[in-house]
């Protein structure tokens, strides 16, 4: 079954299909073709969550570490507990939820929501990692070194569910590389303050392995939709978000409780540089803006597919070094805006290869339109 299917999409009941239409269990087959505006809304709503989760997220986790924070299973914590915000859009997708349609469950599966759990652990374990990267890294070299997880998304793609590359998406994928080994030109200096070399080198093996896992993330959420024993709906992708943020919130628990994160919570307020009101402000505007980002990253591979998820946090990372060059005074150099504009040819181009692959399956289906 490919993974590399449409999407047949409504905002009451947003269904996916897989390679031609999906079964129900009475034998027939489901055939709804609700209007591609809806489509395309969610898929530029989720871009928007994604675009605030990716530039927003790194800078909340950098300022709790640069005035005071230094809890890396806390600050990992965060990044996974803010899922209870998706419960109120699903209760006003329940009420909302077209009627007319028994076949169409909308409950996950057990089985589906298994895969959640598993991913959901996978999840966790990539947070971890990730904040301790970014502890000992500038965010804008972070987010260099995690550009990387292009690389690794198109090679997972390629290898589990044979995604199928365009001249325009390799063409995105080499030039946001060629951004990325520019952007490492001249990086000397580049190490913040009390931060030792050893340190310093494993923050960036510590980012190039969070990236990986993203990339088996990715492609793996994309891979438990294409399985899914019914019909995707929207409501059905949020539901999967949520189990997969709690499974990733308890291993976050777990490991925060064995280290005493939370025992120290009152005593890092209170040494915060910022002030207590604004210690607990920043952790709340974590929980907030990365659920953002994991809400939109599931609409994306919802509307498109893994490697596109990929390709679009690619293309926004270079605005994080930016929005970092304003809020912690890192240098931007004429290498950084190189880099931004490969990084922006290279998301076009994929872009555009997907509107003229999707325009030419059209007219293969409707010859005579």
């Amino acid at each position: 079954m490919s993974a590399n299917t449409d999407s047949i999409i409504s905002i009451g009941v947003l269904t996916k299909q897989h390679n031609h239409n999906i079964q129900e269990k009475n034998g027939d087959f489901l055939n709804v073709k609700p209007p591609k505006v809806m489509k395309l809304g969610l898929l530029m709503l989720s871009c928007a969550f994604s675009f605030l989760g990716i530039t927003g997220g790194p800078l909340l986790l950098k300022l709790y570490f640069v005035h005071g924070g230094s809890r890396k299973w806390l600050s990992s914590w965060l990044q996974m507990a803010g899922f209870p915000i998706i419960i109120l859009p699903l209760t006003v997708l329940y009420f909302r939820r077209d009627r007319s349609l028994p076949n169409i469950e909308f409950f996950a599966s057990r089985k589906l929501l298994v895969c959640a759990g598993l991913i959901g652990l996978v999840q966790g374990l990539d947070t971890v990692i990730y904040s301790y990267g970014l502890s000992f890294l500038p965010v804008s070299t972070s987010a260099l070194v995690f550009t990387t997880q292009l690389v690794f998304t198109s090679f997972v793609s390629f290898v589990w569910v044979k995604q199928k590359f365009t001249p325009y998406s390799i063409n995105a994928i080499v030039v946001i590389i060629m951004g990325s080994i520019l952007l490492g030109i001249r990086r000397s200096g580049d190490r913040p303050h009390g931060v030792a070399n050893s340190r310093y080198l494993l923050g960036f093996f510590l980012s190039i392995v969070a990236a990986a896992i993203l990339a088996i993330i990715l492609v793996s959420t994309q891979v438990a939709y294409a399985k899914a024993n019914q019909a995707m709906t929207y409501p059905i992708a949020l539901q999967f978000q949520v189990c997969m943020s709690f499974f990733a919130t308890a291993f976050c628990t777990i490991g925060g409780l064995i280290n005493k994160d939370f025992v120290a919570l009152e005593r890092e307020a209170t040494e915060f540089d910022l002030g207590t009101q604004m210690y607990y402000l920043v952790l709340v505007s974590n929980m907030v803006v990365w659920q953002l980002l994991f809400i939109g990253r599931v609409g994306i591979i919802f509307c498109s597919s893994s490697l596109f998820a990929g390709v679009f946090a690619a293309a926004i990372l270079p605005f994080s070094q930016i929005a970092a060059v304003l809020a912690f005074h890192e240098n931007f150099t004429g290498e950084k805006g190189m880099a931004l504009a490969l990084t922006l040819w290279g998301f076009t181009s994929y872009f555009y290869g997907s509107y003229r692959k999707k325009a030419k399956e059209t007219k293969s289906l409707n010859p005579s339109s």
